[in-house]
């Protein structure tokens, strides 16, 4: 609304003419400037800026909303509270369902941990048909690293659903339902989502896979930590997607070895107040997630993957309405398969640290 013309505000034609006049055209123009420097600009009385500030004011800002109208909104709308279930049953009782549809999600941890493993499978029940509880349609996969198989995602479903894929032809039309984009750059990539929003639009598309964001990003802005500004755009087309096509969006992220000079920016992670990045060891992990803290604040789920003492964790590190849980797990014929439906309850910054003991 900041960008939208004055001329289509319904402003005296008088008044409208002066703003035109001295080239203020948008909302964001004339709010940008304070009644005074627009009463010398525009050489008008200051009853007369006022009344033209509050009414430009007016249009442009969105109407405040109750608590109960949203709540009246949700309700008169519930597929607007859809999830995609994971099959992990102590996992979608924690995310009160499953990868929430409209929002993104995001999953952290280092190579070969599981996060492909996560996302063939999260694949897989997306093109599931809807009589076997799957979403049945199609799903958008950016295979980055080129690590996404065909074969391993049909050797899920024979395994964890072996009544279906024994139907004559079922495997083949499931398998034609995942398009797999591998863009070569972000270049690439930024060219590719228009075309992947005319898709999700068009084709029946239920799931967004971005594997790996950070890998796509990787080579983009040379040695050291990622610089996260130039990523806002990215991520805020990627969110209105999930927003407006209402389905769950799946990234995947890197992590990397946390540097001196950001203890400042993850103090979730120190101990006690005299703990400093002087003392390492003091620290509860030395890994983070690699696109960094701006891009955390971006996602609304994120699902931490790691390891410690050789054993598998996912945990929900950030969610609005679940706790901060976490599951010990294998990776089987069938996918990530938990130990145990019973969570282990996070406490404090064991939820955002990130171990990697013991990966094999």
């Amino acid at each position: 609304m900041a960008n939208k013309p004055i001329s289509e505000m319904g402003l005296p034609k008088s008044i409208a003419n002066v703003f035109a006049a001295r080239n203020i055209i948008t909302a964001k123009d004339a709010l940008s400037l304070s009644e005074f420097e627009l009463m010398e600009l525009l050489d008008v009385g200051f009853e007369e800026v006022m009344l033209a500030v509050a009414h430009i004011s007016e249009i442009t800002c969105p109407p405040y909303h109750t608590a109960m109208s949203l709540l009246e909104q949700r309700n008169q709308n519930e597929y607007l509270a859809g999830h995609l279930p994971t099959r992990l049953k102590g996992l979608d009782a924690a995310l009160c369902g499953g990868i929430p549809f409209g929002v993104v999600t995001e999953l952290v941890g280092p190579a070969g941990i599981g996060k492909t493993q996560f996302c063939l499978k999260l694949a897989l029940l997306a093109s599931l048909p809807t009589s076997y509880g799957g979403l049945g349609g199609r799903v958008i996969y950016v295979d980055v690293e080129s690590k996404f198989s065909s074969r391993r995602m049909i050797e899920m479903g024979f395994s964890s659903f072996p009544e279906i894929f024994h139907t004559e032809g079922l495997a083949q039309e499931m398998a034609g339902r995942v398009l797999v984009l591998r863009p070569a750059s972000l270049l690439s990539f930024v060219d590719s989502l228009q075309q992947i929003r005319v898709s999700l639009l068009q084709h029946h598309v239920k799931l967004l896979i971005i594997d790996s964001m950070a890998a796509l990003t990787s080579g983009e802005y040379g040695q050291g930590p990622p610089r996260h500004h130039p990523l806002g755009w990215h991520i805020s087309f990627i969110k209105s997607l999930a927003e407006c096509c209402r389905i769950p969006v799946v990234v995947t992220n890197q992590v990397r070895s946390q540097g001196r000079d950001e203890a400042s920016r993850y103090i979730f992670q120190v101990q006690s107040r005299t703990d400093t990045m002087e003392d390492p060891s003091k620290f509860d992990s030395h890994f983070v997630a690699a696109l960094g803290i701006h891009w955390a604040h971006a996602v609304s789920i994120r699902l931490v993957l790691e390891s410690r003492s050789g054993q598998r964790l996912i945990k929900i590190a950030k969610s609005s309405i679940s706790p901060s849980v976490g599951f010990f797990f294998n990776i089987t014929s069938s996918g990530i398969s938990l130990l145990s439906d019973e969570g282990v309850e996070m406490m404090g910054p064991e939820a955002n640290t990130i171990h990697c003991q013991g990966l094999i």
